[in-house]
């Protein structure tokens, strides 16, 4: 089944210890939908300024991304600069210019507003609201967040929390959120909020999934070249959620937690290069093959 998306598609200027590059493609959306474009069809809503490259255009087409909610608006499209040292769990944000995103408001496509499986991008919890409202009938809804929208906006991000199915937030947000230093009691009191699984992301230190019938932990693929992390979190959703749509079907334990296997494999070649340059060189038997990769190395009897 497609997927529908909402959130930001970006130019980023990002420096690591590995080199440099000045507006290239980014933003949350951009990263979630190549990824889960592996797996199934994916309709993406989002704003770009009058300058935003053409190629970018082309390039998520060719991934057969629907951009009928991809809306141009005049002005300079969203940028982000950022800086990575040796320890490429966190970065460093240089600037952040919203531009045209600052008053980004979804519309929904009517062609969109009876796709099942909808994944909200990190943007404003009352804007991820609002996209629910104006959904006819999801059978699957997962959206991302960020500590900014903890510290100003808890309030609105509770009452989504209540109206989806799967959270996805990393170690130090989980912390944030639930005021407590335990990923394991943070899991378990997000649960609570409505949510019928949470899954906490711990950079290069892997994962947790949690849900009421169980609890499932696994690492990050290991990679000795990292180059640059920014997008692993969306890639990650990406995997995960296109995955879990491909299945269509009531979801068990097992294919949650191939899910999160599923989303590692995604996010660890996104990470080997700059952007999406990895991901363009990606074909599906390496996703395979790294998968079952994955199996061997943390199978133990």
């Amino acid at each position: 089944m497609s997927i529908l998306v909402v959130g930001s598609v970006a130019l980023d200027s990002i420096k690591t210890p590995f080199g440099e590059k000045k507006d290239i493609l980014g933003g949350s959306a951009t990263y979630f939908s190549y990824s889960a474009s592996f797996f199934t069809d994916v309709n993406l809503v989002a704003v770009i300024g009058s300058d935003f490259p053409k190629g970018h255009l082309e390039l998520l087409k060719s991934r057969n991304i629907n951009l009928d909610g991809l809306k141009t608006t005049d002005g300079q499209t969203f940028r982000w600069s950022g800086s990575y040292e040796y320890d490429m769990n966190e970065a460093k944000t240089l600037s952040t210019c919203l531009n045209v995103f600052e008053t980004f408001k979804p519309e929904i496509p009517d062609s969109y507003k009876n796709i099942e499986y909808v994944f909200l991008a990190n943007i404003d919890p009352d804007l991820q609201l609002d996209v629910l409202s104006q959904i006819k009938k999801p059978k699957l809804i997962a959206a991302d967040s960020m500590n900014l929208w903890v510290k100003i906006k808890k309030q609105s991000l509770l009452k989504l929390l209540a109206k989806i199915d799967i959270l996805f937030i990393n170690d130090g947000e989980a912390r944030l959120l639930t005021e407590q230093p335990s990923l394991i009691k943070a899991g378990r009191i997000i649960l609570d909020y409505g949510l019928k699984y949470v899954v906490i992301k711990k950079g290069e230190h892997g994962s947790m999934l949690f849900s009421k019938d169980g609890f499932f932990s696994a690492p990050a693929y290991p990679l000795e070249d990292v180059f640059d992390p920014t997008g692993a979190g969306d890639t990650y959703a990406g995997g995960f959620f296109g995955y879990l749509a491909r299945q269509n079907k009531k979801l068990t334990e097992y294919d949650l937690r191939k899910a999160v296997i599923y989303g590692s494999v995604m996010a660890s070649f996104n990470v080997e290069d700059f952007s999406l340059e990895r991901m363009k060189r990606l074909h599906p038997a390496e996703i395979e093959t790294r998968y079952k990769k994955f199996k061997e190395i943390t199978h133990f009897r």
